[in-house]
């Protein structure tokens, strides 16, 4: 491989040629050989963002001029689409305020822009990585600006849709639904009779919580530190710099951002991570129990409850011809399991760092990012492969519907709670049907047992 040499505040680097970062990038690229996980597209994609939006407002402030602005520009345009994303090849597991990754972004848009001006790459002529690219700015403020950046954007832009989505598509069965009675259970055992719709509208109203609670929290993630520079107090940067970079960057990536409030909270301290996380995880806490309950009532397909019928996708096993699996909601459940470790992760994470800055960012924006693509993909999937051709099953629904002892609810007002109790007894241990036992213990009837217990009743008030 050739080599070119590069400068930073400590001496030469060698950077392979073909490469457009520089010598911090170079460095840390030597010093933190850990793992493979790397930031993807949608932290390139923010950095970019907030990079184009920092050269426009400093800018129209005064602070460079048109010739620097438009190099720059030009080449946070590239990046943007994707055209440069090798060149962004640092790990997660890097210094805590992202400070290697956003010298990453300001070397490769420093020699970009030196090679489309026809200049050497290296020279830091005509466009510098610090003094031009960084302008106005700080890692301890542009890393949780593309933290924030990436969060809305993804939430926006596939969460939201996605989880929308599966929210229709549990519309569409609570309405298909509607006039199937089945047998309710608690504790996992035999309860009153609940319509499939009404369990449905369960699923369907902790979907729909869990939606509010995600919009609720990106009212803190549009909040963007770009302005505070080192510690909050905005030093190097014009006082109109703040509002206005937040201006460029919600034109620029089409999501409403605003400057944050208080830009020393912004810098030390990630609570809307952590809040934006908490909200994901009471999503994946809801999801994880429809997908067991949906399994649940779906085991079989004979020696099970069998209530439900999944979608025959693929084969079940190697080894026993026929055999069809819940994958679907497997998968969407080890989903669920990962968010919830994530979230762990991240709520250590936001708990700690030092007087004016949080150095857990890149493993807390990691996990976020992961959280939000994973469950994405996973709500899509589920609901397309998965709920979209659930069917109930008319014939087991019946024979557990019309099975359970627990019909002798519908006895309590008529024969006591006591008799009532004899009644399952006496059922369950002879072998009985419920009219049968009530009959032969003479509280009433075969007739007046027909009139009072109607299980399509019982799903009322």
């Amino acid at each position: 491989m050739k080599y070119r040499n590069e400068h930073d505040s400590l001496g030469e680097v060698k950077v392979p040629v073909d490469a457009l970062w520089g010598a911090q990038t170079q460095r840390s690229i030597e010093n933190f050989k850990i793992g493979n996980d790397r930031f993807n597209k949608e932290m390139i994609r923010a950095f970019a963002i907030l990079k184009k939006a920092a050269v426009n407002a400093n800018f129209e402030l005064n602070k460079i001029n048109e010739d620097k602005k438009n190099l720059i520009s030009t080449v946070c345009d590239e990046i943007i689409e994707g055209k440069h994303d090798q060149q962004f090849p640092l790990v997660i597991w890097q210094t805590g305020s992202g400070t290697q990754t956003n010298m990453n972004f300001n070397e490769v848009i420093s020699n970009r822009a030196i090679e489309l001006s026809g200049g050497v790459v290296g020279s830091k002529n005509p466009i510098h990585p610090n003094d031009d690219v960084n302008k106005s700015q700080s890692s301890n403020d542009t890393f949780p600006t593309a933290m924030h950046i990436a969060a809305v954007e993804q939430i926006e832009g596939k969460l939201l849709k996605n989880l929308d989505i599966l929210i229709d598509l549990f519309t569409t069965k609570t309405n298909e639904f509607a006039n199937i009675t089945k047998i309710g259970r608690t504790h996992l055992m035999d309860a009153t009779p609940i319509t499939l719709a009404q369990e449905f509208s369960g699923y369907l109203a902790q979907l729909k919580n869990g939606r509010e609670w995600i919009i609720e929290s990106l009212k803190y993630l549009r909040e963007l530190a770009l302005g505070g520079t080192a510690v909050g107090t905005g030093l190097n940067s014009h006082p109109e710099y703040p509002e206005l970079v937040a201006k460029k960057i919600s034109e620029i990536s089409g999501h409403k951002f605003v400057t944050a409030k208080n830009k020393f909270e912004s810098l030390a301290a990630h609570d809307a991570i952590v809040g934006t996380s908490g909200a994901l995880k009471r999503l994946a806490c809801s999801l994880l129990k429809i997908v067991n309950d949906v399994r649940l009532m779906a085991s079989g397909p004979r020696c099970g409850i069998g209530e439900l019928i999944l979608p025959t996708n693929e084969p079940g096993s190697s080894i026993m011809p026929g055999k069809v699996n819940p994958t679907q909601c497997e998968a969407l459940s080890m989903i669920c399991v990962q968010v919830v470790g994530n979230d762990s992760a991240i709520s250590l994470a936001g708990s700690q760092g030092n007087f004016e800055l949080n150095v857990y960012k890149p493993v807390m924006i990691f996990n976020l990012l992961n959280s939000i693509n994973l469950l994405s993909d996973g709500i899509i999937s589920f609901g397309e492969n998965c709920i979209d051709g659930l069917r109930p099953n008319f014939e087991n629904i019946d024979k557990n519907l019309n099975n359970s002892l627990m019909l002798v609810t519908a006895l309590n007002q008529h024969v006591g709670y006591d008799n009532a109790a004899k009644v399952a007894k006496h059922a369950f241990d002879n072998g009985l049907s419920l009219r049968e036992s009530v009959v032969s213990l003479e509280f009433m009837t075969g007739k007046e047992f027909d009139k009072i217990v109607i299980p399509e009743a019982m799903t009322r008030p």
